[in-house]
């Protein structure tokens, strides 16, 4: 096996409540992307191969960090939170948080029904998305060289959920504290996928960059 770097990409279009409007990087999701792709080029880390998800954010992400001609995969693509959250709050009432305090909460709520199929018409199931991302961290796993893979912070939530067996309300406390553009490392240990780096952001360190250094 062979050890995988998960993105989350750059800052996207905050004031969006809905999947089209958020799909975008904002123009300091494009400074983050670029300083994360110098890191890389001055530390000299070797990813020959690399991967996203068909997302534009991603895309973006990929593009303003110079990585070369990504493979897209919709399988790292992210649930569609807004359109999961819109139909939780039709079928039960619990309204849509306009604040990252209002996401604490209601972040880690909508994960619990969703995986207990109390929300209706949703996307994907719980199920579907887990199997989905499991499928395809294996492939890229099984590949030869260390692989570098642009997604977002729900998709890198459940891969750690996978590697460490993590309940849902575990996982979500770990999807609220993945930034823009951090790096995530799973690496091959014995016959399992063990995280070795969580949510590192050497290139926002500096103290002219910390501003950066974003959730949503």
């Amino acid at each position: 096996m062979s050890h995988i770097t998960l993105i989350r990409h750059g800052q996207a279009n905050t004031e969006a409540r809905d999947e089209i409007s958020y799909d975008r990087l904002s123009p300091l999701g494009h400074r983050q992307s670029a300083w994360l792709g110098a890191h890389l080029r001055e530390t000299g880390s070797s990813h020959p191969r690399v991967y996203c998800g068909t997302l534009t954010r991603h895309v973006e992400t990929a593009a303003s960090m110079g990585l070369p001609d990504p493979i897209r995969d919709p399988r790292l693509n992210e649930v569609a939170y807004f359109t999961l959250a819109q139909l939780y709050e039709d079928q039960h009432g619990v309204p849509i948080p306009t604040d990252r305090e209002g996401f604490i909460v209601h972040l880690p709520r909508t994960f619990g029904a969703w995986q207990r199929d109390e929300i209706a018409g949703a996307p994907e199931s719980f199920e579907a998305f887990e199997t989905r991302v499991s499928e395809a961290l294996q492939e890229i796993a099984g590949g030869a060289g260390p692989a570098i893979v642009v997604t977002s912070g729900g998709l890198i939530s459940m891969a750690m959920r996978r590697a460490m067996g993590l309940g849902v309300p575990a996982m979500a406390r770990v999807a609220l504290a993945i930034m823009n553009t951090s790096m995530h490392r799973l690496f091959p240990i014995g016959e399992h996928m063990t995280p070795v780096l969580f949510n590192a952001v050497p290139h926002l360190e500096a103290p002219d960059r910390q501003f950066a250094q974003t959730h949503l």
